[in-house]
């Protein structure tokens, strides 16, 4: 089974120089590996292979671009092998690889030749030699590649992905007594059909009012200037914020879920099409059920607990998890109604409920 770990390093200033190098070479081979296959597939409908790519690569090395040699060629390659992935999945219905920019995160991938210290308090990479890393927590299993990455706010991490040699547990039994309904919701992030509620801690609402202080403070300053710089810097320490509080967060609702149930059901909903709703875009996008959804997905897969989804037009809602009867005049303010059988629903317990019943 594999499985990632993500600790903080601290390189020196040389190593930060060595870095950002290896950041823009292994970006500009990525880039031109795109700019060649979009060229040659809309030119002569020519698919080029990551093989081809890499052999380019080295040929500008030896000749037009001899700097490429000051960064690791394995991490040059992985470029190239991500950018044949995700030319891939294009053709499987992902999105198109989009050329990178030097003003988001960057990263780079090693496939080997990283390991430890003694004292696991400095890591070894190739270029770099040894750098201190904040081991918070061991981790166990063969090293398969390590990623190193920089975040905007000038944060360096580095993610190692091992194999444990376990195999993943067998599925539990899907049984209605260790199964639960999970509606998403705005008010609430998350209520359960047992009628367990997770508030809405809405994190960018609470961090709004300083955040519009520092974006208006930085669009009076001069683009480039050192006081742009560094306000761009308190902005981004602002969302940094808000994005770690987020995630935080949705650990421990997914956590709670995994070790509590055998079986957990959510809906599918159209979060792209939901967003735009110009009066709930912001709150919506606040919640991350995105990010919620791939948490549980491999949390469940870590413990042998199933997921199910059901469908984003079943009448979750609106239906009375009593008797089946659909209230058709039900609307959004409604927050608690009584259905035609004498039985009284709160909104939205009763759609986890009827989430359950669909899924089991």
């Amino acid at each position: 089974m594999l499985r990632a770990y993500k600790y903080r390093i601290f390189p020196n200033d040389i190593q930060k120089e060595i870095m950002s190098s290896i950041f823009g070479q292994v970006r500009f081979v990525y880039n031109l590996g795109l700019e060649t296959k979009i060229s040659a597939y809309t030119g002569n409908r020519v698919n080029i292979n990551c093989f081809d790519l890499t052999k380019q690569v080295k040929q500008l090395k030896d000749n037009e671009c001899p700097w490429l040699s000051e960064s690791p060629a394995q991490a040059l390659q992985m470029s190239i092998r991500n950018l044949d992935n995700a030319y891939t999945n294009f053709f499987r219905g992902f999105g198109f690889p989009k050329f990178k920019s030097k003003h988001n995160k960057q990263s780079f991938q090693l496939p080997q030749g990283v390991h430890l210290s003694e004292n696991n308090k400095q890591i070894w990479i190739q270029k770099l030699k040894y750098v201190d890393i904040d081991l918070h927590r061991e981790f166990v299993g063969d090293i398969k590649t390590v990623t190193i990455s920089k975040t905007v706010t000038n944060k360096y991490f580095v993610s190692i992905l091992v194999d444990n040699k376990k195999e993943l547990p067998i599925k539990q039994l899907i049984k209605e007594s260790t199964s639960v309904g999970v509606d998403l919701g705005i008010k609430d992030f998350c209520i359960l059909s047992d009628g367990k509620k997770f508030e809405n801690k809405d994190f960018f609402k609470s961090e709004i009012k300083k955040l519009r202080v520092s974006q208006r403070s930085l669009c009076r300053k001069k683009k480039g200037s050192k006081h742009y710089l560094k306000q761009k810097m308190v902005v981004a320490l602002i969302h940094e914020k808000i994005r770690n509080q987020r995630r935080d967060y949705l650990h421990k609702i997914t956590k709670y879920l995994v070790d509590n149930y055998d079986t957990i059901c959510i809906e599918n909903l159209g979060v792209s099409n939901m967003v735009k709703n110009h009066k709930f875009a912001r709150s919506i996008s606040d919640m991350g059920w995105g990010e919620f959804r791939t948490f549980v997905n491999y949390k469940s897969d870590w413990q042998g607990k199933n997921v199910l989804m059901i469908g984003r037009f079943d009448p979750s809602s609106k239906m009375c998890s009593s008797c089946g009867k659909i209230n058709k005049e039900l609307k959004l303010s409604d927050r608690e109604w009584t259905c035609e059988c004498g039985k009284k629903h709160d909104r939205d317990q009763n759609a986890a409920t009827n989430i359950k019943n669909y899924g089991l």
